[in-house]
């Protein structure tokens, strides 16, 4: 597996990374198989594969536990991204859980890291990103909790998830941002208007969720009947009725590209975000030891610039990413 570097602070990734939020929520039978789950783990670290993603949210809380299990004994072969902002941890809990919304209090901050660090069983995180931006507590005031944190060794790097990019600029000038996540795949182009352009001015890395487009861009989805009752995504506006139907094109084309090299449609989504740049890592997401190895085979596959160039020709799919937007792009 080739490695990255992401900002102008250089942490070292593997090019592709593992979302590990479906092991623990929001997809069909999440949850389900722990040890399932930490067999892809085990499996993606012998694959080379060094970069994993979760949340406080995914859960929430027990997929960070899960990610404890995994790397109990190998926590110095990985680098570990999570994420907080979206769980109210001043606020009264209800049912034993705090309240969902937007959070980027120092205090929160504060609050949310200590439990992070328990639930990982670590003193560290290499990468702490706040998971989406509140709009009623200036990034600056967010910014100098996290650069607290990492004077005080408690985390490395951080990150902002879904910000926009004047958000990007005033977090940078506090202190450099190492990465900015937000979904980006043949599914969906919109950082490359304006985020993607300004993290590269600034020389912050980028990190793709989502990019094989919740699924779908893999082939393997043409109707919600193959989604259990609880999958978040049949309430995905590009899951829904007459979209899902004319976003299948999006996947022919692709399928069409797969034929040529020989690959799956999942590879090639995959070999074309990299082919984006060097500045960019992929968080691909799976439970099966499979997938993953399919997945972690596109490192190696070349499309063509031609190919590349068809496959950025695909018409943008029908429906929004969410079904409320409002939370993103602040």
């Amino acid at each position: 597996m080739k490695k990255i570097t992401l900002g102008t602070d250089k942490l070292e990734v593997s090019r592709l990374g593992l979302g590990c939020m479906g092991m623990s929520a929001f997809y069909t039978g999440a949850g389900t198989d722990d040890a399932g789950s930490i067999r892809t783990i085990h499996r993606a670290v012998d694959l080379g594969v060094t970069f994993f993603d979760t949340a406080e949210i995914y859960g929430p809380f027990t997929n960070e536990e899960l990610l404890a299990k995994a790397f109990a004994g190998k926590r110095d072969q990985v680098v570990i991204a999570t994420k907080f902002g979206t769980l109210l941890h001043r606020s009264p809990e209800v049912n034993g859980q705090p309240a969902r919304g937007l959070d980027g209090s120092p205090e929160n901050v504060r609050l949310s890291v200590e439990r992070s660090l328990r639930r990982l069983n670590t003193d560290y995180i290499d990468l702490y990103y706040q998971h989406r931006m509140d709009p009623g507590t200036p990034v600056e005031e967010t910014v100098g909790a996290l650069a607290e944190l990492v004077q005080e060794g408690k985390i490395r790097h951080y990150g902002l998830s879904e910000a926009a990019p004047e958000t990007i600029r005033r977090a940078n000038a506090v202190h450099p941002v190492t990465a900015v996540q937000t979904e980006y795949s043949l599914w969906t182009r919109d950082p490359e208007a304006e985020v993607l352009p300004t993290v590269r001015e600034l020389g912050i890395g980028f990190v793709p969720y989502s990019p094989l487009g919740r699924g779908f861009l893999t082939g393997t989805i043409r109707s919600l009947d193959q989604l259990a009752d609880d999958d978040f995504r049949r309430f995905n506006p590009r899951f829904e009725g007459d979209n899902l139907e004319a976003n299948i094109r999006i996947v022919e084309q692709v399928d069409a590209i797969a034929k040529e090299v020989d690959a799956t449609a999942g590879q090639v989504a995959l070999a074309w975000l990299l082919a984006q740049g060097d500045d960019i890592a992929p968080i691909p997401g799976t439970r099966r030891v499979e997938n993953l190895e399919q997945n972690v085979a596109a490192d190696e596959l070349e499309l063509s610039q031609d190919q590349v160039d068809r496959l950025a020709d695909v018409a943008a799919p029908a429906g929004d990413r969410y079904a409320d937007m409002s939370p993103l792009n602040k």
